[in-house]
């Protein structure tokens, strides 16, 4: 099958086809004379397998892993347990991130309803909370300072 067809059938876009067989993630697809790739079932399931991990918001580097305890006989599920229980905590940190963003959110709209309803907008109670950076939450996924953010892998 081509490119656009594997596309439609795994609910990939075909960037994201073409930088997965890039950095390895999908074998480089057997060409036709004129250059279109062609792919077999065998690239379906693997790609659908891949985007499966994707939206569990597994990492490349997670996928990598994945990919290969799929392939290898005589590998254990713990690995992917492991891997399942690190991805469940990050989930469960930007859980707790996401409900105290909504409680200042919240309260930014209370404070509004309460004290400034109406009035010009510099002088708006939400405006002033984020010209002064109260509350002590920053968006989600984007720490107060650049000291306190976490390295990435």
């Amino acid at each position: 099958m081509r490119i656009g067809a594997l596309a439609e059938r795994t609910g990939t876009a075909v960037p994201t086809i073409r930088y997965y067989e890039q950095i390895g993630l999908l074998p480089r697809a057997v060409r036709q004379a004129g250059g279109q790739r062609l792919y077999t079932r065998d690239d379906e399931e693997r790609l659908t397998f891949i985007r499966r991990c994707r939206d569990f918001d597994f990492s490349i580097a997670q996928v990598r892993v994945l990919a290969e305890l799929l392939r290898d006989p005589t590998s254990t599920c713990m690995t992917a347990r492991d891997l399942a229980a690190v991805q469940l905590e990050a989930v469960r940190r930007k859980m707790r991130e996401l409900k105290a963003l909504e409680r200042s959110l919240a309260s930014f709209v209370t404070d509004c309803e309460t004290a400034c309803g109406g009035r010009a907008g510099p002088d708006c109670t939400v405006l002033g909370e984020l010209r002064r950076g109260e509350r002590g939450v920053a968006p989600v996924g984007r720490p107060r300072s650049r000291a306190a953010a976490p390295a990435r892998a």
